[in-house]
């Protein structure tokens, strides 16, 4: 019976961080920095906040409320993919092409020509 409850809680415990990571790794789908960031730092407040749930009741319904989240993050991150803007530069990473071996041109693709 104790195994029983041990195997469930593990079983529990490896989906619940399943869930954590593809949360954080949906969240680096956003092509905007600030959505990136934001749904970054909303998953792992919310996971911290839910460590300290003791009911299983409440567990499951976080759970549930994530898996929900994380279809909403998923649809969210295509549509995010259909209007980019440049890069902030906050972001880093040089993008372009070299000229000349030290200066990097930067090219822009905003929208229609």
């Amino acid at each position: 019976m104790a195994s029983a409850i041990a195997t469930a809680a593990d079983t529990s415990a490896f989906s619940i961080r399943s869930l954590y990571r593809s949360l954080l790794r949906q969240s680096k789908q956003f092509a905007n920095y600030n959505f990136r960031m934001y749904a970054w730092r909303r998953t792992r407040d919310a996971f911290r906040e839910a460590q300290s749930f003791k009911d299983e009741r409440q567990v499951q319904e976080s759970v549930q409320r994530g898996l929900k989240e994380l279809q909403i993050m998923k649809r969210q991150t295509i549509v995010s993919q259909f209007y980019q803007l440049d890069r902030l530069v906050v972001e880093g990473g040089k993008t372009g092409k070299e000229k000349d071996g030290h200066t990097i041109l930067r090219q822009k693709d905003t929208g229609w020509d």
